[in-house]
């Protein structure tokens, strides 16, 4: 699916985190946590933990400190793997940039909190089906060791009505 973008404002997007748990075996990922979220944003979906960057705070501060208050995990290093626009024209404080990041640098078991409910899954049984209908066409590409830059716009009932990716 590919579209031409013509409205997102870079400039108008707040920055976000998004992070996800992988395991590797023999060097290839094999496993990632995906996390249900129970409220607010995205309730009902599977996806990665994060959310937005606070004032004066890094953005790779935000992601760790997010990870630890939604699964009660410590993260080490992370690789970030993609820059995603999202735009919501029918609500346009949704509208954000979202930095995406790989950590098998962690410590702790993913933990359930109030706020999420993570799970392992292996690669080959991601539920696509239950998580934002974007994730279907940048996730595997991050999985494979892409860098993936991208833009998508969301109509109302979250339908992606234009999308942009560039993988590298």
């Amino acid at each position: 699916m590919e579209f031409h973008m013509t409205n997102i404002n870079p400039k108008t997007l707040r920055d976000s985190t998004l992070v996800f748990l992988v395991r590797k075996e023999d060097g290839a990922i094999n496993s990632i946590c995906l996390a249900m979220k129970k409220r607010g944003f995205g309730k009902g979906r599977w996806n990665g933990v994060g959310g937005k960057v606070e004032e004066g705070e890094s953005i790779e501060g935000a992601a760790k400190r997010e990870a630890k208050e939604e699964i009660c995990v410590e993260i080490g290093e992370m690789t970030k793997k993609a820059e995603l626009s999202f735009s919501f024209p029918h609500n346009t404080d949704f509208d954000q940039k979202v930095h995406v990041y790989f950590a098998e640098d962690f410590s702790g078991e993913p933990t359930e909190t109030e706020e999420m409910a993570p799970s392992w899954f292996g690669v080959d049984a991601i539920p696509y089906e239950s998580m934002w209908s974007d994730d279907i066409y940048w996730l595997p590409q991050l999985l494979k060791g892409s860098f993936v830059t991208g833009r998508i716009v969301f109509g109302e009932g979250d339908v992606i009505v234009e999308q942009e990716m560039k993988v590298r």
